[in-house]
């Protein structure tokens, strides 16, 4: 589907007032009944279904993005209406259909960015999460759940699985402690776990 604020005519940022005032004005410009009986009735149809699916996608959106739905859980202030349904889709683990449309609607501005990289940790394409992260926070420095997604991901070495470390939270240097740790509980009990001399 096509941008329903190109749709209407106006911009992502235009107040709900000026949504609907978009959505009249389209509506009586195109009603069928102003076509009626003559070749262009047809369009008229078509371009009214547009006109009222774009409307109605921008309502849905804008009521996603006021109840405050994200993906932690939490509110994103100052959200792109048109991000709600993405997250929604991320939030529910639908992350192919949210990376379609994030590839219908290529806007590539910072949570366009973000989105992106939590599809890419999904799809365990890493370097490109590890990308996706680092423009979002770079184009965003203020956004906390940019960069928190930042620094996590840096501090994992960028290897996830279902939202921890690939291994339930652990990585290399996690192994090693374990095994240290194993091997004092060990010594101290009169065994050895890990010889050394």
């Amino acid at each position: 589907m096509k941008d329903p604020y190109q749709v209407l005519g106006i911009s992502p940022d235009a107040t709900d007032e000026e949504v609907k005032a978009a959505y009249r004005e389209m509506a009586k410009k195109y009603h069928p009944d102003n076509y009626a009986n003559t070749e262009f009735s047809d369009i008229a149809n078509e371009k009214m279904q547009s006109i009222n699916e774009a409307y109605d996608s921008i309502l849905k959106e804008r009521a996603a993005a006021k109840s405050g739905a994200s993906y932690d859980g939490t509110s994103s202030s100052g959200q792109d209406p048109r991000f709600a349904r993405i997250r929604s889709l991320i939030q529910s683990g639908r992350y192919t259909e949210a990376e379609v449309l994030l590839d219908q609607d290529r806007v590539e501005n910072a949570e366009w960015f973000y989105l992106k990289g939590l599809c890419a940790v999904n799809a365990r394409r890493y370097n490109d999460a590890s990308t996706y992260f680092s423009r979002a926070t770079s184009m965003d420095p203020g956004n906390p759940e940019y960069a928190s997604m930042y620094q996590r991901f840096h501090r994992t070495g960028g290897v996830f699985g279902n939202g921890q470390g690939a291994s339930g939270g652990c990585d290399c240097c996690d192994t090693c402690s374990a095994l240290l740790c194993a091997d004092c509980m060990c010594e101290m009990c009169g065994g050895d776990l890990i010889r050394c001399c």
